[in-house]
Parts: structure tokens; C-alpha cells; sequence
């Protein structure tokens, strides 16, 4: 008998210790993760990192308009900015910073080419006075100050000439930067 209760006894004590465990799950309002990212770079200024990786939305751009000029027709240009900050410049010589986009050309020398089933242009990167930047070639060199810079750009599409058909499509572009400190 004595043997029956303490057997009684013990299986009370685990079954509410299961259900107090149980009940522990029950009230949780949900769970999941937060990834950080990011890299540790020898640099005088650190890059924004709103700027890092950004889209730039170019819109929705007639074909018409790309066949202007003798197919060299091009979109409204659409304004970005890659922000530096933290920025000590004390041991740079010229205290300037230059900046070269590079990506897969396209049908214009020098302009971005697309992927996606739109054909027949191609972007163009400026910088902030209106240049067109060619890939691969460095900017003009740009005067950096202690903390916050702004480095002013503006992409537009660009129809690759009269021998290319424009093909109405969606279309999406890459474009790498690197800067490079004097």
C-alpha cells in the first residue's frame, strides 16, 4: 500500500510539472532571429549603410521616348547618393576620394547593360554635374571633410541607337562601386 501511494504520489508531481511546461509554451506571443551583417574595412570613412546596397526605380519608361534622337532617346534621370560617414581624413595627402561603378556593359560603350526580357538600351550613371560616368573609369576627384560626405549621382535609360529595336520589357541592372581614397 505504502509502495502504491508513493507510485500515486510521484506520477501527480510529473504530470504537473508537464503541464506547467506545457502552459510555459502557450503564452508566447511568437519568436524568430535577427542576422547583423556587415564587414570591418581598412577605410578612412565608413559607407552609410542605407547606401551600401540600394535600388534605384527608374520607372516605367516608353519605348517612344528611348527612339528619340535617332534611338539614342533617354528617361528622366532619377537622383541617388552614396553617403560616407565617420570620416578622418587627416592621413589622407589630398583629402579627395574618387568612385568607379563597374557591371556588365551594355549595348552603348561604357552604359550599363540589363538582364530581363526589355531590349535595345541601356543605363547611364552621372555624376552629380551631369557627366556621364563610363564604367570602369574613376570620377573626378571629390573634396572629403571630417564626418558626413555626399557623393551625388543620377542613372537614366538610354536607347542604344537606331539599329537597336526597343523591346518593352522588365529589366533589372547591377552596378558595383569601389572608392578609392588620395
Amino acid at each position: 500500500m505504502k509502495l502504491n501511494k508513493i507510485v500515486l504520489g510521484l506520477s501527480l508531481v510529473l504530470g504537473v510539472a508537464s503541464f506547467a511546461n506545457a502552459a510555459a509554451g502557450v503564452g508566447e506571443a511568437g519568436s524568430g532571429t535577427v542576422t547583423f551583417t556587415g564587414s570591418i574595412i581598412d577605410s578612412p570613412c565608413s559607407i552609410d549603410p542605407d547606401t551600401i546596397d540600394q535600388t534605384v526605380n527608374l520607372g516605367q519608361i516608353s519605348n517612344v521616348a528611348l527612339l528619340e534622337n535617332g534611338g539614342k532617346g533617354t528617361s528622366t534621370p532619377k537622383d541617388f547618393e552614396i553617403r560616407l560617414e565617420k570620416c578622418n581624413i587627416s592621413a589622407l595627402a589630398k583629402k579627395t576620394v574618387s568612385l568607379t561603378f563597374t557591371g556588365a556593359e551594355g549595348g552603348t560603350d561604357g552604359m550599363l547593360g540589363m538582364t530581363g526580357t526589355a531590349k535595345g538600351a541601356s543605363i547611364a550613371i552621372t555624376d552629380g554635374a551631369g557627366k556621364v560616368l563610363p564604367l570602369g573609369n574613376a570620377t573626378d576627384a571629390a573634396a572629403l571633410q571630417n564626418g558626413k560626405n555626399t557623393l551625388r549621382f543620377s542613372a537614366y535609360m538610354q536607347g542604344d541607337g537606331a539599329s537597336a529595336a526597343i523591346v518593352p520589357g522588365d529589366f533589372k541592372s547591377v552596378a558595383n562601386f569601389t572608392l578609392a581614397y588620395q
